[in-house]
């Protein structure tokens, strides 16, 4: 089996002319036969794609060369399947959504930490550790004492921290997230809400579990991604979860056992929420899914 190897990237950084990057990005990408999504915002760039080791090196080496891109955050994981079926190149207002247009991650953003001194903010009883993923990847897996906004869309934190963390102003605040990308605009919100101690933990889970050892991660459970891998071990190898095609939310192996759960149409956690008529469908595309398979072909859906 060919090696895939996965690139999560991102930069904050003013674009010029951001709808004239993205079409050259799309065709770039295609040359170099990589999958994944990219997203493209006057404020810099974000995504995951995946290739050949070598064609990943070489839009990297494109993308630094670019206008105040030459630092571009980049973590590095491989697999053996391909993660996505398709590439996206998107241009968006935002790399990240928060909805703040005051927002500027390139000034305002809080002090990055490395994994050691993460590992010592973490264990610092009088530190607010904050989570600011999404609820469903919290539950996949977090760190010892990390707080869970519940947030359903990362553009419900401006309200989480004006009606949570009021009063924490003089606390020390130390964040993550997966790539480290949410925590920049999350930590710049804070730091202009007046929150003076404001930590983020550099290169986000992903570096985290490049750089330490098993015995001295303070992690818990597996990291959600955003590709067909579900989820990620500490090691950086598959994890245990799958992705439910209704809700497009990760499911462990327990849950998978749940009578609830009925593959590619719903599971315990959209099952009570999913009209009959709409399982009743969704069994069907999974039916002509289980049939493209015997073929040896690839549902397009899939």
């Amino acid at each position: 089996m060919p090696e895939f190897t996965v690139a999560a990237l991102y930069r904050f950084a003013p674009l010029a002319d951001p709808a004239s990057l993205q079409r050259r990005l799309k065709r770039r990408c295609n040359e170099l036969g990589l999958g994944g999504t990219l997203i493209v915002a006057p404020e810099g760039i974000n995504g995951t794609v995946a290739g050949t080791a070598h064609n990943i090196d070489a839009l990297l080496t494109e993308l630094r060369a670019l206008p105040g891109m030459a630092e571009l955050d980049c973590k590095r994981s491989v697999c053996d399947q391909a993660p996505f079926l398709r590439l996206k190149v998107r241009l968006k207002p935002e790399i990240v959504t928060m909805g703040d247009p005051d927002i500027d991650p390139r000034t305002q953003a809080g002090t990055y930490v490395d994994a050691p001194a993460w590992n010592e903010l973490v264990d610092d009883p009088n530190v607010v550790v904050l989570d600011t993923r999404n609820d469903y990847e919290v539950r996949v897996g977090t760190f010892d004492r990390a707080i869970d906004p519940g947030l359903k869309h990362f553009r419900e934190f401006p309200a989480f921290a004006e009606q949570a963390l009021r009063g924490f102003e003089d606390r020390p605040i130390a964040m993550f997230c997966t790539g480290g990308i949410r925590c920049e605009k999350a930590s710049s919100l804070l730091r202009r809400r007046g929150f003076h101690r404001v930590y983020h933990l550099e290169g986000g889970i992903l570096r985290y579990f490049a750089t330490t050892t098993k015995a001295a991660s303070k992690w818990r459970g597996e990291c959600f991604v955003f590709d067909r891998r579900v989820t990620l071990k500490p090691s950086l190898e598959p994890g245990d979860h799958s992705l439910c095609y209704g809700c497009l939310e990760p499911v462990s192996r327990e849950e998978a056992q749940s009578p609830l759960h009925e593959d590619g149409v719903c599971c315990v956690h959209c099952h009570d929420r999913t009209p009959a008529a709409v399982r009743a469908g969704r069994r069907e595309r999974a039916r002509q899914v289980r049939l493209a398979r015997h073929r040896g072909e690839l549902h397009i859906g899939r």
